[in-house]
């Protein structure tokens, strides 16, 4: 079995795999921005025009010169002779001078002469051509003004960044109609053991239902990525390794669960130092749960050999698949963890081996204003509890434990 003094950290295997693919870049395709959303951007998108291209009111009210309101106040309000209303979708007739003003809408262009917009709110009307103001305004209060959202030749999306649907209306407001974008990973998934059945059959003794494939598949399309299903592999040899071959042929990334685990019956490092080079990178991380994690290349291929247990493949996806898909995508910069996190209040002590990193899955609740983090403890091949949970925190390698009433980090799963 792996010993202690065989384990890679973490940070260095996740570092040694990302040094060997980082100059490794996916295909580009060039799209309309309708089917862009959660694509990675290839190549940088400067802005061809001010946003907004002229100035506009953020607030429903009067447009007026600022110097005619100070002073103003309900006690000494100041009158203004209303001269034109500004109409959505036009450009306002005429020119505000000192003592006029127009009613403009929120989004409404500002009529020449006018640097402010006086709220609707502070405001009492005299009649259909006078107003009283009782607050004054500042030269380009309530006003977004020309160029203020982004300027002409302005960088308005970098090279290598997600698109969101905020990067779309951005993009949508300068008129930019279509996008380079790297092209999806195609991934193959391989489950493999003579004891796995598909899901969908009846068990008979000795055998247990594919769990892996449905959940590294899912964890993949969640990535934005293409999945390649091969299905359940015997453990033999010959088969083995012919699939295997196959799927780093015919993919930009390799995942196979089981059969990482060191023993009589181990072909995945066999497999990945026979079909590529420089072969295996890493094989065994000082992580519970995921130490028996291989980690290879092949020509250019990661190659990944997660555990068969799911909890454990789960984590080893998380802290080295999902940072070399997002490599392989074109994402900069790449995370290290990807869940949002939250701070909570350990419930019960932790035990931790010294020199191991430890992921601890937990179920959070809320008790009174504080947020508790009830550790859930379990087998790595107990789906229940990655189920259960709400999150992880995790017990670095220099540390032996946490304590009740601990602070921690939770990273929260999707």
């Amino acid at each position: 079995m792996l010993g202690r003094a065989q384990l890679t950290a973490v940070a260095e295997a996740r570092s040694r795999l990302l040094s060997h693919i980082g100059e490794i870049k996916p295909g580009v395709q060039r799209l309309p921005l309708e089917k862009c959303l959660d694509r990675v951007c290839a190549s940088q998108v400067v802005s061809p025009e001010d946003l907004p291209p002229t100035d506009r009111s953020t607030m429903d009210g009067f447009a007026v010169i600022a110097a005619d309101t100070f002073g103003a106040s309900q006690s000494m309000p100041g009158y203004l002779d209303i001269r034109g209303e500004v109409v959505m979708g036009e450009v306002p007739a005429g020119k505000i001078s000192r003592g006029t003003c127009f009613k403009i809408p929120t989004g409404g262009l500002l009529p020449a002469g006018a640097d402010a917009v006086v709220m609707h709110e502070h405001t009492v009307p005299v009649d259909s051509e006078v107003v009283e103001i009782i607050k004054p305004v500042g030269s380009g209060a309530n006003l977004i003004k020309q160029g203020d959202d982004i300027r002409k030749g302005a960088v308005a999306v970098e090279r290598g960044q997600l698109l969101r649907p905020q990067e779309l209306g951005l993009l949508a407001g300068l008129g930019i109609s279509e996008v380079e974008v790297y092209a999806p990973l195609e991934i193959g998934v391989i489950s493999t053991g003579d004891e796995i059945v598909d899901y969908r059959e009846i068990v008979s003794p000795g055998k247990i239902r594919d769990i892996n494939s449905i959940v590294l598949s899912s964890l993949v399309r969640r990535c934005g990525a293409l999945v390649h299903d091969y299905g359940i592999v015997s453990d033999d040899e010959n088969t083995f390794f012919s699939i295997v071959e196959e799927a780093v042929t015919e993919n930009n990334l390799v995942l196979f669960s089981g059969g990482s685990s060191v023993g009589m019956r181990d072909l995945g490092e066999q497999a990945i130092e026979r079909i590529g080079n420089p072969g295996i990178l890493v094989h065994g991380v000082s992580l519970k749960p995921g130490k028996p994690v291989i980690i290879g290349l092949c020509d250019g291929t990661p190659v990944f050999g997660l555990p068969g247990h799911p909890v454990s493949a789960m984590v080893c996806f998380d802290f080295f698949v999902r940072p070399a898909i997002e490599i392989l995508s074109g994402i900069t910069p790449v995370s290290t963890i990807n869940q949002p996190s939250v701070q909570a209040r350990l419930k019960r002590n932790i035990n931790s081996a010294a020199g191991r990193l430890d992921v601890v899955r937990v179920q959070l609740e809320l008790e009174g204003d504080v947020l508790q983090a009830r550790p859930i403890l379990g087998k790595s091949g107990a789906i229940s509890t990655l189920s259960q949970a709400h999150g992880y925190f995790l017990i670095d390698e220099d540390s032996q434990g946490v304590s009740s009433d601990d602070t921690v980090d939770v990273y929260l799963y999707p």
